[in-house]
Formats: C-alpha cells, structure tokens, sequence
C-alpha cells in the first residue's frame, strides 16, 4: 500500500477492454482533457501500479502553519483517476473534484462506501484531502440562539464550507519510475474545449544543479547577480521584482511569459531601468529575451535576499513594484517552483504570506505597490489591512472571483507614465487597491514613477522623465542626515 502525501496516493490495476474502449483508441494511460462548457476532466488507466502524489497544497491545517508533515495510506488497488476541473483557464490554485474509478465492484460494495455505482460494475469514488480540520463543516450565523426564538422557530445557517478541496493537479508516476515523470496527460477529444499547450521549458545547461544561496557546490549553472549594485550612494531608483510561471512544466503556459513581458515593457515605458526590474520565472527562467537576464523562480531566497537589499538600504527605491503571478494556495501562499520534481511544495519552494509581509516591513521604500494577479488574495488582503507595518504598501488585485489568462496584465500593460496610479485602483472597476491600516489614500495620487498627477503648471515629459522616472541623485545633506537618523534608531 503506497504512502499517501497531500490529497492522495493511489496504485492502479490493469485496464479492462470495456474502459479501454471509452479511451476511444488510445494507449490506456493517465488523460487530462477540458470540457467545452467549461470543465477539465482527467480520466486514466495504467497496467502498471502507479504512485498517485498530489502537490504539498493538499496539506493539514496544521501543516499549513507550520506544523509537521503528516502521512496517512490510500486505499490500495485502483484501477482509474478522474479529475475535473469546474474552471479551466483560471488561475491555479483552485478547487478540483478528483474521483477514483474501480471496476468489478459490486453495487452494495461500492454504496457502502459512499461511492457511486455507474453500472457495468464500476463504481466512482470522491477523494478529498486527508488529515485536514474538517472535511464539511456548517457555520452558524451570528443570530443563531435569537433565530431559534423568532417565529417559526427558524435556523438560520451558512450554507456547507468545504475546507478539503484539492486545488492542484496532481502528480501521477510509476511506482518504480526513479524520475518520477508525470504520467497525467491531455488529449483532444470531441465534446470538449482543447487541451492546454504548455510552454516548451528546456534547461539551458545539462550540468544545472538546483541553485541556492544555502548552498556550496561548484555545479551551479548560474552566478548570483551581483547585489551591490542595485543601491548606489547618494543615489534612489525605481525598482521592481516579478515573479511567474506555473508550479510545474504542465501547468506553465505561455499566457504566463505573456504576463511578464507585458508588465516588464509596462516598467521600461514607465521609466525602470533594466538593471533594476528583477525577474523570476519557471525553473530556468525561460522568457522573452528582451528581457535580458531572467533568473529562475528556484532561488526563494535570492528572491528574498534582493527584497531584503531594496528595503533595508536607505533610499535605494523610491518606488518598488512587485507583481506576482504564481500559482497559489488557499491559504495565499505562492508556489514558486516544484524543483525536486516530487510534487510536494517543500519550504524552500513555497513563499508563504509571512515571509512576503516580513519582508517589506517597515521597508524604505517611499511607496511599494504590490500587484497580486493570482488566485486567493483574501489572507494577504486581511493581513494587510490589519498590519502596522506597512504604512507605504499599497496591494492592487482583482475583484472578480475569476482570475484567469492575461486580463490583469494587459489592463496594467496600458499604464501610461503620465497617468495616475488612483484613477486605475478605483473600486468601481474590475480592480481594487487594499491599504494597511493607517496607509493614506494619497500614497496613489502619483504616477508609477511617483510624479505628481495635477500639478499646475502641468509637468512636460522632459521634466518628468528627469525628475521622477528612472534614478535620481540626492543631495549629500539628505543623505547624511537619513544616515544620521537611522543610527540614532539603532541605538535606541
């Protein structure tokens, strides 16, 4: 029996002809397809046992705050998976129905375990993740002892939250298979939308080792950029760092190096250098190579460390941007990349709220803008509105419930540099700005670059670009003096 690691771990038996037949001709394997009325639909069979491992997002409660990994045991013998996907093309993480499919079942048998009988002897198995806090659980509303009161004796309650959904494709190998390569494919079938095209991802160097600042080996595939570069003295810039590209090969498609070049040439229109727009994408950092060096979304903490530079150095930014475009849990933590190919987010692979807000606390920044094209960003939302540590970070995310494709990066993509950041975050259009507490509303009365949006005399281009975009040099009495005052803090 295999271990079972997030949502669920399965083997599965040999195919049998009548299934074999539904596969319409094809070698009985893993599939994933999409509906056309919009639903993604996994469907598989495989003669050999396969190890079923779903991503780490299918966690406990108490491994979602940092508690100990937890392992259970599936249910051994299955003979086929089924996933659907209710919205394909959104964002992941989001909910998915994943179903076990085995045969030579018996209506009583497949019944008493909750499972729904198909006919032929086949019975359709739901599988949720295990070990987490409440698998269905009803929320009373706030007036539930003065409802009972009221007449009619009425009860009032929320409708059933579900809090076990899994919301990642899983990873499906060969038990056997060392490589643990992904045995869940897609195919185009009639009736159903077409299948996803993953964007080509091919390492750049056959000798890549998995590169981090903890670790010492002479492997790594690529140096480090150099960090004392980034902040000059007497001397603030614009700064921006992106972060994109899915969790794993298959779910990394070109919309998501679309997102990024469209934001990158929004910042280069908008005055950023190119030095100072910090990318991070996929596993080897594929993208548009007018983007120059793009480093791979690997290296959580030279993601990190470059953050911790710009907001620790005094007047290194004036404005830094972070747009933010990786898969995400429904807890908002970010899945940057799944390096060991296991399908569980380790620590290292995973940014999690915490680390992102401890990050820019108190950051010297003049302003950080924070723009979240992902799914969940209710925890960072509530965390931040409640924060007294980011009186300068403004968070702009989209209202609508679905996030998909390249709708929030081509709305920004139109960002001109004489434009005001307020007119765009306006909660009457299809995206809204979230302050921290105490954060004044005039933090967006600005241009990207920070230029004034109604000054009289209007400002000229040449005056703007000049003043505003790009880098600007201080004055040496400012620059002693901020000095000054950072060690007295210091002392106290």
């Amino acid at each position: 029996m295999p271990e079972l690691l997030g949502s669920g771990s399965v083997r599965l038996k040999p195919a049998r002809p009548r299934f074999q037949r539904a596969l319409r001709g094809h070698r009985p394997t893993l599939l994933l397809c999409r509906l056309a009325a919009g639903t993604r639909y996994f469907h598989g069979s495989n003669k050999e046992q396969t190890d079923h491992r779903a991503n780490k997002e299918c966690q406990s409660s108490r491994n979602q705050s940092g508690g100990a990994q937890r392992t259970a045991l599936a249910p051994a013998g299955q003979d086929a998976i089924l996933l659907l996907d209710p919205s394909p093309g959104t964002n992941f993480g989001h909910p998915l129905l994943l179903f076990y499919v085995d045969f030579n079942v018996s209506p009583r048998r497949c019944r008493s375990r909750d499972s729904l009988y198909l006919g032929s002897y086949e019975c359709l198995t739901p599988v949720q993740r295990n070990h987490c806090e409440n698998q269905l659980k009803r929320r009373p509303g706030r007036s539930k002892g003065r409802s009972q009161r009221s007449a009619g004796h009425i009860r009032h309650e929320e409708p059933p939250v579900g809090f076990c959904e899994i919301h990642f494709l899983p990873l499906v190998v060969v038990a056997q298979d060392l490589k643990h390569l992904q045995k869940l494919h897609c195919i185009d079938l009639r009736g159903y939308s077409p299948c996803p095209q993953p964007l080509p991802l091919v390492s750049s160097s056959s000798t890549a080792a998995y590169c981090e600042l903890n670790k010492n080996t002479r492997r790594c595939h690529r140096q480090q950029a150099p960090t004392y570069k980034l902040c000059r003295m007497y001397q603030t810039c614009d700064h921006a760092v992106l972060i994109a590209g899915g969790w794993q090969e298959q779910v990394t498609y070109p919309h998501h190096a679309q997102n990024l070049l469209l934001f990158y040439q929004m910042l280069r229109r908008n005055g950023f250098r190119q030095e100072h727009i910090k990318a991070f994408f996929a596993n080897e950092g594929q993208a548009s190579v007018e983007m120059g060096n793009v480093q791979p979304a690997t290296e959580k903490l030279a993601i990190r460390s470059h953050l911790a530079l710009i907001c620790r150095s005094l007047h290194c930014a004036d404005t830094l941007v972070l747009y933010l475009n990786s898969p995400a849990s429904s807890d908002g933590t970010m899945l940057l990349w799944d390096a060991n190919h296991n399908g569980i987010a380790d620590p290292k692979e995973r940014y999690a709220i915490s680390e992102l807000l401890g990050d820019l606390e108190s950051c010297n920044a003049h302003r950080v803008l924070l723009f979240l094209d992902q799914s969940y960003p209710g925890p960072l939302v509530k965390k931040l509105r409640a924060s007294q540590h980011h009186p300068n970070v403004v968070l702009v995310r989209s209202t609508t419930a679905i996030r998909s494709g390249s709708a929030f990066a081509e709305f920004w993509a139109g960002l001109q540099p004489d434009q005001c950041l307020l007119q765009h975050t306006l909660p009457v259009g299809s995206w809204s700005a979230v302050l921290a507490s105490g954060t004044p509303v005039q933090l967006l009365n600005v241009t990207l670059a920070g230029a004034p949006c109604h000054s009289v005399p209007p400002l000229g281009e040449e005056e703007r670009q000049r003043r505003y975009q790009g880098c600007q040099n201080l004055p040496t009495m400012l620059w002693y003096q901020s000095r000054h005052q950072q060690e007295l803090q210091a002392d106290d």
